[in-house]
Formats: C-alpha cells, sequence, structure tokens
C-alpha cells in the first residue's frame, strides 16, 4: 500500500499537523480608514492568507471592549465591537473562509471578563446579587492590605479595593480585568455557552487564552518567593512562583467539558494557551487521553531569547508520541511577543534568516502557529514611546520591548499609503523597514521569504511524515539539529545547522535534497545558519 493509501485510509483529524495562521484584527487590513482592521478587512485578504497553503486561521479577540487591553478585556463575548465591524461581517467572514477551504478559531478569554461586562456590574453591586460570586472577591488583612501577596502580571498587586463591596477583587492582569471564580458552575456553565453561541454561527474551533490562570486557589494561600535567577526582573510578579494564584487541579475537569461539548456539536478543535512554569507539564496534562484540550502550547520558543540546538532538542522530548499522550503546538512568533528574527539572533550576532525559522517552525512534530507577517520576515518594529499603546510596555519603559512592535499594520503594498494598511493613519506607525517587505514586493521576488513560505508548506501538504508522523531525533550534539520525521515508509531529514562555523553534512549523505536554505546543497559542509531537508535517494 502507498504512503497516500496509507494516510487516506488513517484519515487523522484536519486539526493534526494544522498549520494556523493568527490574525491581530487591529492590524491586518483597515477598509474604512479610521487607522484600525477591521473584519471586513479580513475577508477582503483571506485570498493572500488562503494562498499561503495554510489549514485555518486564529483572530484575535473582536468582541466588545473597552480595549483597556485592546480586546483581551471583553465586555460581551457574543457581540463585535463596532470598530471592528458587526456579527453580520463576521458571518460574511466566515462564509468566504469556508469558500477558500479555512477553518476559522475564536480567540475565547475565559479566566477573566472587562470590568465593563455586565456581569462583573452585577457581582460588584452588592454581595446578595445573584452573581457576586462570579468573580474572586476577598476581605482585606487587618491592617486594610491585599488578602494576599498575589501579584498581576502587569506589575503591582492582584487585588483591587472595591468601595461599593468595601472588598478586594482580584485580577491576574489589569485592574480592568477582573478575574472571574472559574470554580462556580454558574460561571463555568455561562462560559459553555458562550462556545455553544459561536459553534451555532458554524466556527471550527477555538483558541483558549491564558487557561491555565481559568481558577485559583480557594484558600488565598500566599505565593512562595522565586529563587533568584539570572538577568534583572523588571515585575513584582516575576519575584514569585504561582502556586495558588493560577494551575489549580479543578481546571482540569472544567476542560473535560470544553471537550464534551465540542465533541457533542461536531468536534471543533480546541487549542490552549499555557504559559509559566509549569507550562510543559501542563501541556501534556491539558491533552492527555483525548478527554481534554486537543492540544496546547507554550512560551517554550516564544519566551527563548535565542535559538539553540539544545532548546529545540529540549522542547521536542517531552513529546514522546506515547500513548494516552496529546498534540503539541509551536508557535515562534504572535501578538504578545517580540517577533522571531528580531528575538532569535543568529549565532554570529546577526538576525536569525527567516527563512530558516520558518523552516524549523514547519518541520517540528505538532501544529504550526503563524503569526501575520511572519510569511514576510517582519522584524520587530521599534515604536517610540509617545506612540506606545500597550500598557505593559508603558509601565515597563524603557526595560522591555512590549507588545507593540510586534502588532503593528500588516504592509500589503509599499508604494500605497501607509503601505495599503489603511487610507487614515494607523493606530500604530508603519515602519519603512516593514514597507520595503510588503506582500506587493515579495510577490514579485521569487526569493523571497512569502515564496518560500508557499513552498515549505507545499511540502508539508505533499509528506505526511511532516505534516502528523513521529519524530526520531539523530545523534547529532552540539549546534547541528538533526531529525527525521516519519509516517509509514516515507520518511523526511531534517538538518539545521544553528551554529557559526559550516559542519561536515554526513547525515545527508545518500539523500536527496528537497529544500535547502542557505545552504549548497552541492557541497558536503552544510553552512552556518542553515537547512536542508531531503528524502532517501533514489
Amino acid at each position: 500500500m502507498t504512503t497516500a493509501a496509507v494516510s487516506r485510509a488513517e484519515a487523522p483529524p484536519w486539526w493534526r499537523g494544522a498549520v494556523i495562521y493568527q490574525i491581530y484584527p487591529r492590524s491586518f487590513a483597515d477598509t474604512r480608514g479610521d487607522g484600525v482592521g477591521d473584519l471586513p478587512g479580513i475577508t477582503a485578504r483571506l485570498d493572500h492568507v488562503a494562498s499561503l497553503g495554510v489549514d485555518a486561521i486564529w483572530i484575535s479577540p473582536f468582541f466588545s471592549s473597552p480595549m483597556r487591553d485592546y480586546g483581551y478585556d471583553v465586555a460581551d463575548y457574543r457581540d463585535v465591537d463596532p470598530m471592528f465591524g458587526t456579527l453580520a461581517d463576521f458571518d460574511a467572514l466566515l462564509a468566504r473562509a469556508h469558500e477558500l477551504g479555512l477553518r476559522v478559531l475564536v480567540d475565547l478569554v475565559f479566566s477573566h471578563t472587562s470590568h465593563q461586562h455586565p456581569w462583573f456590574a452585577a457581582s460588584q453591586s452588592s454581595a446578595a446579587d445573584p452573581k457576586a460570586d462570579w468573580y474572586v472577591w476577598a476581605d482585606q488583612r487587618a491592617d486594610g492590605s491585599p488578602p494576599n501577596n498575589w501579584q498581576s502580571v502587569f506589575g503591582g498587586p492582584a487585588w483591587t479595593w472595591n468601595a461599593g463591596r468595601r472588598q478586594y477583587y482580584m485580577h491576574n492582569f489589569l485592574p480592568e480585568q477582573p478575574q472571574l471564580n472559574g470554580h462556580h458552575p454558574a460561571v463555568q456553565q455561562a462560559l459553555l455557552d458562550v462556545m455553544t453561541f459561536w459553534l451555532d454561527r458554524g466556527v471550527d474551533g477555538f483558541r483558549l487564552d491564558a487557561i491555565n490562570y481559568a481558577m485559583h486557589d480557594r484558600a488565598l494561600s500566599d505565593n512562595p518567593p522565586r529563587a533568584p535567577t539570572q538577568g534583572a526582573r523588571t515585575r513584582p510578579f516575576d519575584f514569585q512562583r504561582h502556586l495558588h494564584n493560577q494551575s489549580q487541579p479543578e481546571i482540569l475537569p472544567f476542560l473535560g467539558r470544553l471537550r464534551a461539548l465540542t465533541e457533542a456539536r461536531g468536534k471543533a478543535f480546541l487549542v490552549g494557551e499555557i504559559g509559566g512554569e509549569w507550562a510543559r507539564t501542563e501541556m501534556k496534562s491539558y491533552t492527555a487521553d483525548d478527554q481534554r484540550l486537543h492540544s496546547a502550547y507554550s512560551f517554550a520558543f516564544l519566551s527563548a531569547p535565542r535559538l539553540s540546538a539544545d532548546l529545540v532538542r529540549s522542547a521536542l522530548a517531552q513529546w514522546s508520541g506515547a500513548p494516552g499522550e496529546g498534540w503539541p503546538s509551536w508557535a515562534f512568533s504572535n501578538h504578545d511577543a517580540p517577533r522571531v528574527v528580531s528575538r532569535w539572533q543568529s549565532a554570529k550576532g546577526e538576525p536569525l534568516p527567516a527563512g530558516l525559522a520558518m523552516a524549523l517552525l514547519l518541520t517540528l512534530r505538532g501544529n504550526a502557529f503563524v503569526y501575520q507577517g511572519e510569511e514576510l520576515g517582519l522584524p520587530q518594529a521599534t515604536i517610540p514611546f509617545d506612540r506606545l499603546r500597550d500598557p505593559e510596555a508603558i509601565k515597563n519603559w524603557p526595560l522591555t520591548l512590549g507588545r507593540d512592535g510586534a502588532r503593528t499594520p500588516m504592509p500589503w503594498s509599499q508604494a500605497a499609503p501607509h503601505a495599503g494598511f489603511s487610507t487614515g493613519e494607523p493606530w500604530l506607525p508603519i515602519s519603512a523597514e516593514h514597507a520595503a517587505l510588503a506582500v506587493d514586493v515579495q510577490e514579485r521576488d521569487r526569493s523571497s521569504t512569502l515564496h518560500l513560505t508557499r513552498r515549505l508548506l507545499a511540502l508539508r501538504r505533499a509528506h505526511p511524515a511532516l505534516r502528523y508522523g513521529a519524530l526520531e531525533l539523530l545523534d547529532s550534539g552540539g549546534p547541528l539539529l538533526a531529525f527525521d520525521r516519519m509516517a509509514g515508509t516515507q520518511r523526511v531529514r531534517c538538518v539545521f545547522n544553528l551554529g557559526d562555523e559550516a559542519i561536515d553534512g554526513g547525515l545527508l549523505t545518500g539523500w536527496q535534497t528537497l529544500v535547502a536554505i542557505g545552504a549548497d546543497p552541492a557541497s558536503t559542509m552544510i553552512a552556518p545558519d542553515s537547512a536542508v531537508l531531503a528524502v532517501p535517494g533514489e
């Protein structure tokens, strides 16, 4: 039986090995000239996304929101914020995506809401309100200080005093993002109802934001201090081990309820974002035994300051494919992390070649998340202080890069005003460096990162081994990263030189090159910062 026949017989679910393109709606395409991207803009540009060869799109929050955290503070889970359009616009986007063969994932924030959500308005109104316990409230200590020592991600205590209830409410992030009481049965049912609403509209899955923050230790125990680490700590949050404000065992049964709902409603895909000290362990437990999430991703690569072979080996070694083990997802860039080609320097201290990063991402075992502009090799944009919008960047200026530099608008046309993103002044500036890498420029250049991305995605689609096959690390050692991807009788060898010197390419003797990035396929040596994908020779 041929490999293709084996692949058809096994018929893995669509999401297994999928490549998912993340769209940050504020910055993708603006059709109204107000400088902010919108849902019709996404619809108008879906042909570009489909041309890449990805399987699905994930759209960051577009729900009604006061935008204190740019959509991750939801005021109404069931409506579109007017700056992005209407529910009818979303339905049109969904229909067009499906016409193009793209599945659509909606980004749901189930750990907290906006302080302007009607649920919080009811909860803070009175301790006797039916929704009084839908959020995390606690009395002050005898001296009036917060109930415990928990710190928020964005700086300062994770508690804010509410004069109306004469209590503190908890927030892992901004004070305008009060923490939902995920333990409460009525809260869980309300969130399940939100998921049902979007399933009824026809979405294909959900990305669950900060899902390991969904529940807290009900005893409100103090977090212990974190041992000293290398490098400066810029936030009080970094001085604690977060044993009690996140990562509670009661999250697992809730994930089981989410999975049961999606199974009953057509097997929608569930992927969770998991950060923190125990992310690797939680990725596995949150996806175990086909009973919880289908997949999860962590910040193993998103927070890594540089790329190394050991980093990749360590991440991959956690996923052996043992019975009952879940399925990983990987991301190198997103709306919360500095863009990968700027964050990861080469061994020579130069920007990492964008094609090398894309080749690695698309050959790892698991799902791949490609962030808008990653197919263009966009570097991190430099944003002057007076143009910053990110509350974290403003608070920690100039010690952290912040998130705005990864959120600048997508460059579509080099010569058009504002690189074709909008006819009006964009909400964040577009750098000349990004305009020079615009879609129309790279469409004309067959050697561009855009065309290389399409070629790599076509290879992944054509080779089941790359899409969902097993992975075998080869004993290469040092800066040479090498592994085989295997499915049936098919095998693809993936070799990456992440060092600063050429390395003997003996691992490729007798192999036929499919793609060489920065390497000379006729040479017996593999150049620094290069990659070779190959199949067994005839």
